[in-house]
């Protein structure tokens, strides 16, 4: 073969090597918007996106010359050509670069990666601090003052109905992704994240803040985030925590600063006249009413809607021997729980009001009528370990 044949073959190897690269390349970019992480509403997100494409593309350069190399050289210097193997052992040259380049590749990656995560981890100078407690399978939010003491708190509990998970109704564009009580939190302010756990692993993610971290039993872990933009955010628990971590989405709404000012006043004045409503007397409605709506959102997964539960593991409520019988043994069961099970110690997650209202309407529901009223003032003593 003539030496002007050779040069017009390896050109048009070339040419179509180039090719296959954009026949595969090309695609693999267009369908990387869909794929890719988004980019996210903080500035620590939009780091961590922007980390993350300059080593992907750092990767893709790499593996692009190591290919292209390896590609021409399996073509070009193959047996059927006549080529001629090299007959050397070993190169120290070679040795050298080849361990010197991936070297300073590696330090020049570990400088920007280095920035974003001390910037992620500097959450001191905070405007306002809440405290994030997990329980299976919900999220608590403590409003935390200048001192970190709590100033009011709810629970965040996933309200997709019942209907749309067991495939009776069609599904919503929110599905196992809405909740009743958003977190909520003003823009341009930066908030701090305490987050812990009440029994076992969680991990609290919200995607567009560019936000993950461990809730740990024991141990309080912290994180930050300042959200340019208004808007509902959405995440989740992403440690498999028990039977139903799927049903533990995480949603925040992100308010303009005097909207949630106006908001949190509100909160403020509501935690005052729940305290006050600790030395109320409840008509028998009031307490059936509140405590149906505590039961749905803390009972009803295990013991069931109905009441009829999943035994043995879940007893059921409708005629058992603790909803029909001494009312005091069924308040502090429902505020100790029951140790190596899954019933859990709701003095801990509940107030005095919202356990007589969820006893009250245990053992009037479901066929029961144990005769007795529970108050918030009976709940009190059990918990004081005095005689009502």
């Amino acid at each position: 073969m003539s030496p002007g044949n050779e040069e017009s073959e390896a050109t048009q190897l070339k040419i179509k090597i180039g090719i296959w690269v954009a026949m595969l390349v090309l695609p693999m970019v267009a369908l990387a918007d869909k794929l890719n992480m988004p980019i996210g509403v903080t500035q620590t997100s939009r780091d961590i996106y922007s980390l993350h494409m300059l080593i992907f593309w750092v990767c893709v350069a790499i593996g692009a010359v190591v290919f292209l190399a390896m590609f021409y050289s399996i073509v070009m210097h193959r047996k059927s050509r006549g080529v001629t193997p090299a007959t050397f052992h070993e190169s120290t040259t070679m040795e050298i670069l080849w361990t010197i380049i991936p070297v300073v590749i590696l330090v020049a990656m570990a400088y920007p990666a280095t920035r974003v995560l001390i910037d992620i981890y500097d959450t001191g100078g905070e405007d306002m601090a809440i405290e994030v407690r997990a329980y299976q399978w919900k999220w608590q939010y403590k409003y935390l003052d200048d001192d970190f003491n709590r100033t009011f708190d709810f629970f965040s509990v996933m309200n997709t109905p019942l209907d749309q998970i067991e495939g009776r109704q069609e599904k919503g564009d929110t599905y196992m992704m809405s909740v009743d009580n958003p977190l909520r939190i003003p823009v341009n302010r930066k908030v701090r994240f305490l987050i812990t756990s009440d029994d076992v692993i969680h991990s609290w993610w919200v995607p567009d803040f560019g936000v993950k971290r461990d809730a740990v039993p024991g141990i309080l872990n912290d994180v930050w985030t300042i959200v340019d933009e208004p808007g509902v955010y959405r995440g989740q628990c992403t440690e498999l925590c028990g039977k139903d971590h799927a049903f533990m989405p995480v949603v925040v709404e992100v308010l303009p600063e005097e909207e949630y000012d106006a908001w949190y006043q509100e909160r403020v004045q509501m935690e005052v006249k729940r305290r006050e409503a600790l030395s109320k007397t409840f008509s028998p409605d009031e307490l059936f009413a509140q405590g149906e709506t505590i039961y749905q959102t803390f009972c009803s997964s295990c013991h069931q809607p109905d009441g009829k539960g999943l035994p043995p593991a879940f007893p059921g409520l409708a005629g058992s021997a603790v909803t029909t019988g001494d009312r005091d043994a069924h308040v502090k069961l429902v505020m100790e729980g029951v140790p190596g099970t899954a019933m859990q110690a709701f003095g801990r997650q509940l107030d005095a009001v919202q356990i007589a209202a969820v006893v009250h309407y245990e053992r009037h529901a479901f066929g029961n009528n144990a005769g007795d009223i529970t108050q918030p003032k009976d709940v009190i003593n059990l918990m004081s370990g005095e005689t009502p």
